[in-house]
């Protein structure tokens, strides 16, 4: 029996986000540090004390999903289907029924557990016969994976990956290990989030992790900048198709990048506080998979949420893990433009470092005015940066503790 180990390959991308709702719209709002933050308007926030979010706008599911599908598919999960029937769409792949059941879907996402309020009151209200009785295929978190291997027909492995804002980076890697072990010869995988609602609005203001720039959104999202003062909620997806290298060789696939390092890690300290040394650690796990030395690394997109603890904690893990090579080495934050998409944060955060690579153009961290003594790496200010771009260093670290960093190179 063989026990080699499979290359996993990215074949396709998909993305609908708060700056473009397809790959080609998302790259340009990257490339030219186009800001998707605003006041909310898909419901009135008057009465909220956060007020701004990264709302994905036109957002049409009728290319991706039928009516009556739509009407009983939550929003996470609609940005999934569309997400996930774009990678698939890229990555030109003929599904047939001798390849269906070994192409398995791995979705992170919270689905709507912060929206289940108003069937609760429905509850209360008007009693149990009145109930929702499509709760489960609506809200439920397995939905967003399950929606996107039904719509396909895809009768590979269909897992679901919740680790608060790690989740996304760390669906890749269990996606990853699939096609590593050959429990699958092709993943649709990435995250994929719809949690602006006034609860997790409430709750996380409340909390003190949200800016409360509600005057000034356009310059609310602002990673490292000496006064940020929280992060801000968006929603969308990110999905990538990937295949082992025997799938997309024998078929012809372009490859866009090879998924080449994976590394996990947990803080173990404080529930909400980020730890620098375990943040550190899931990047020296990443390197020490991919086999590569930190000056190899050619870019890094941050985590870089916009809060004063996670913007100093992160630089700080970088310099721990990288060394000296920290200092030479250009990272930024597409969340400045998008919002942290908490558990699809990870999904279009690969997506973007794949672009970044494909492009060679780093993608800035917008609304950076005033430089923070406590994070003085490269942050890469306002403008896009054109340079060779051959490996990235992605890092997801969850309101939690979870940390997970992915490694991509192009191939």
């Amino acid at each position: 029996m063989s026990h080699s180990i499979q290359r996993a390959l990215v074949t396709g991308l998909g993305a609908v986000t708060p700056i473009g709702n397809d790959v080609a719209s998302y790259w340009e709002g990257l490339r030219t540090g186009k800001n998707g933050i605003r006041s909310i308007q898909h419901f009135d926030p008057s009465d909220l004390i956060i007020r701004i979010a990264g709302e994905v706008d036109n957002f049409d599911v009728s290319p991706y999903l039928d009516k009556k599908v739509a009407r009983r598919t939550g929003r996470f999960a609609q940005f999934a289907a569309a997400a996930g029937m774009q990678a698939i769409a890229d990555s030109g792949i003929e599904l047939t029924e001798e390849n269906r059941d070994n192409i398995g879907a791995v979705i992170a996402t919270s689905g709507d557990a912060f929206d289940m309020g108003p069937q609760w009151n429905v509850y209360q209200e008007r009693g149990s016969a009145k109930v929702d009785p499509f709760i489960i295929t609506r809200m439920g978190q397995h939905m967003a994976a399950a929606r996107v291997a039904r719509q396909l027909g895809i009768r590979g492995p269909n897992t679901t990956i919740n680790t608060a804002c790690a989740s996304g980076t760390d669906a890749i890697g269990h996606a990853l290990n699939l096609i590593r072990l050959k429990h699958a010869d092709a993943v649709i995988v990435g995250g994929t989030e719809a949690m602006i609602t006034p609860l997790a609005l409430s709750s996380m203001g409340r909390l003190g992790a949200l800016s409360k720039n509600n005057d000034d959104p356009e310059h609310a999202s602002r990673p490292f900048d000496l006064s940020r003062d929280g992060f801000i909620l968006g929603e969308g997806a990110g999905v990538l198709m990937i295949e082992s290298e025997a799938s997309a060789v024998s078929r012809g696939a372009r490859i866009y990048a090879e998924l080449a390092g994976i590394g996990w890690s947990f803080d173990a300290t404080d529930d909400t506080a980020p730890d620098a040394e375990g943040q550190a650690l899931a990047m020296t796990r990443a390197l020490a998979d991919a086999k590569l030395a930190p000056e190899e690394i050619d870019y890094i997109n941050a985590h870089g949420t916009s809060t004063p603890y996670n913007d100093r904690t992160e630089t700080e893990a970088i310099k721990i893990a990288l060394g000296e090579a920290a200092y030479q080495i250009p990272l930024s934050s597409t969340k400045s433009m998008t919002g942290h998409l908490a558990a699809g944060a990870g999904g279009i955060e690969a997506v973007a470092s794949i672009l970044a690579m494909t492009h060679s153009s780093i993608p800035p961290t917008i609304n950076y005015e005033t430089p923070d003594p406590n994070c003085d790496l490269d942050y890469v200010p306002n403008t896009a940066r054109d340079i060779s771009c051959d490996t990235v260093l992605s890092n997801s670290f969850g309101f939690g503790g979870q940390n997970i960093s992915l490694i991509v190179t192009k191939c």
